[in-house]
């Protein structure tokens, strides 16, 4: 589904992608792992063309949408991107929130958007939020209609930043159950994430990045019970001991 292919990020003097290439297949689970800097959301934002590679090529569906011709807005439909910080719109209620994007890209009749937004959130458990304000909301809540804010576009893909890492620990878990409710509903995911579980529990693949390159990449049972780097297993040291 998605192919990337020797793709360079530079900050100034700074290589943040170190010709990356990369191949994520329909309905795989690639979890991506690494210390801070090591350009995980970097890497992610590009797939998407948030951040654009200095070099190198970005195929999502044959398409290559590192070209200036291709529409990147139409592509991202297809796309869906669950944020750190949720990026939930404060002056619009839940159900607003949700339905905005099906609506405006005129995929969905408000009617329909809004039938599609009350089943999303009777299936999470907070149809009762669908008329409230994001200011109301636990950071639990808001990243878990941050995702059936993603669901509601009907992506092929949905590419998560991190998306416990903003919430207190007592929120993790709700979060995380609905990735799992996701991933095992057939969704091809991307996720950058610190959460080791998750990453074991859930992922087809996971790609341990250092540095800018992908240093390491296998099953979790590959990553996590036989890692064959000095750097991998001082980092799951110092992970897995916290």
């Amino acid at each position: 589904m998605i192919e990337v292919k020797n793709i360079v990020k530079r900050y100034g003097d700074n290589v943040i992608l170190n010709s990356i290439s990369e191949t994520i297949e329909r309905g795989e689970k690639v979890v991506i792992i690494g210390p801070s800097g090591a350009g995980k959301s970097t890497f992610l934002r590009c797939l998407n063309m948030l951040e654009a590679p200095d070099s190198g090529q970005i195929f999502f569906d044959g398409v290559d949408i590192t070209d200036p011709d291709t529409d990147i807005n139409l592509v991202r439909r297809k796309m869906g991107m669950v944020f750190q910080h949720f990026n939930l719109f404060p002056h619009l209620t839940v159900r607003q929130n949700i339905t905005l994007a099906p609506v405006t890209l005129k995929l969905q009749s408000q009617e329909q958007a809004d039938e599609n937004a009350s089943e999303l959130l009777k299936r999470i458990g907070l149809f009762e939020k669908a008329d409230v304000y994001p200011s109301s909301l636990s950071g639990g809540q808001k990243q878990r209609i941050a995702i059936v804010r993603s669901l509601a576009m009907n992506p092929d893909v949905i590419l998560f930043d991190e998306p416990t890492s903003a919430l207190d620990p007592e929120m993790v878990g709700e979060v995380l159950s609905l990735m799992k409710e996701v991933a095992s509903a057939g969704m091809t995911m991307a996720v950058v994430t610190h959460e080791m579980g998750f990453a074991r529990e859930v992922a087809t693949r996971v790609c341990f990045m250092d540095e800018g390159v992908i240093a390491e990449k296998g099953t979790p049972e590959q990553i996590f019970s036989n890692p064959q780097s000095e750097r991998l297993k001082q980092f799951l040291n110092a992970v897995i001991a916290q």
